[in-house]
């Protein structure tokens, strides 16, 4: 597959850095962003199709917190409500090893809420540049385990199905391409579910509109490669695509300098240059607080001045 499609959005926040505890704030409140951390395209002909994800990451929920688990000698001992929100503070925080050595603790749970995050850790640790492969591949497995048990506990837990999702794309890596291509319908859908269950999540309204903007530019020959290995690939269009921008735009306006990039590059692809250069203007224009912010900002930039 030539293009490259999605699912990690994957995430958004807005980031500042807190004075003090080096965590990551989020514009708004009780928000699932999504950061992306890895940027592929590859193509059909290689044996390999993969998918762009990311890292969510939520609010701070105060030092408190932190000191909580750094004190707590038996951190099972507490409730779970405490444990949870413990969780966030660490992963809004970027401790991705605490929090993983938090959750695993909790890998026989029978309770969603632990398992997403324990999923959403596991894929965070095998992104870690000091994870050699072997590891990488074994946690990227656990990693959809735990999504898939989430799912199995909780069919109505958005989160649950977003992180299935993910994690499926995950290990289509490693999976080769006919499977890639049919895990790609069965990630629509557990996306398309996951907004059902909670609308106002933006990230997984531009994971789905960046799914359907990679197959809508997969070119013709592509697109007869792909036939040839899956019977009836899954298709899109640039409009599709386009509404999905659009409808996570004004669900939660300038969450994601991505967003904003991908809707200069659907109208672009549109031959729409007016409303392609608004879009790609407002992404230039937009505050890099993270690294992903600023290689968006240099696609845009790129763009811009080929548009002259």
């Amino acid at each position: 597959m030539a293009g490259r499609i999605i699912t990690r959005c994957v995430s958004r926040a807005l980031v500042e850095f807190g004075s003090g505890a080096n965590c990551v704030k989020s514009r708004g409140t009780n928000r699932n962003y999504w950061t992306a951390l890895r940027r592929t395209s590859t193509a059909l002909t290689s044996g390999r199709a993969a998918f762009l994800l990311g890292l969510p990451a939520l609010s701070c929920l105060g030092y408190a917190a932190y000191r909580k688990v750094q004190s707590s000698a038996v951190v099972c001992a507490l409730d779970r409500g405490e444990v949870l929100e413990q969780a966030d503070y660490l992963y809004s925080c970027a401790e991705t090893e605490k929090l993983y050595q938090l959750l695993v603790q909790y890998k026989d749970s029978n309770d969603a809420e632990f398992l997403w995050r324990l999923a959403r850790a596991s894929r965070d640790l095998s992104l870690l540049p000091n994870i050699e492969a072997g590891r990488k591949k074994q946690l990227t497995f656990e990693a959809f385990e735990y999504a898939k048990k989430a799912l199995e506990k909780d069919d109505l837990c958005s989160a649950a199905h977003k992180w299935y999702a993910v994690c499926l794309s995950d290990v289509g890596d490693y999976e080769g391409v006919k499977v890639k291509i049919g895990n790609s319908y069965i990630i629509r859908d557990h996306l398309e579910r996951a907004i059902e269950l909670n609308p106002k999540d933006a990230t997984s309204i531009h994971i789905l509109g960046y799914w359907c903007f990679a197959f809508a530019e997969l070119p013709w020959y592509q697109r007869k490669v792909a036939a040839v290995i899956f019977s009836s690939p899954p298709e899109s269009t640039y409009e599709e695509a386009l509404a999905f921008f659009l409808k996570a735009e004004e669900v939660d306006p300038n969450f994601y300098s991505k967003n904003l990039l991908m809707l200069g590059k659907t109208y672009l692809a549109m031959k729409d240059k007016e409303k392609a250069l608004l879009w790609l203007t407002k992404t230039k224009e937009y505050p890099a607080h993270t690294l992903e912010d600023k290689e968006v900002h240099k696609e845009a930039v790129d763009l811009l001045k080929k548009l002259g």
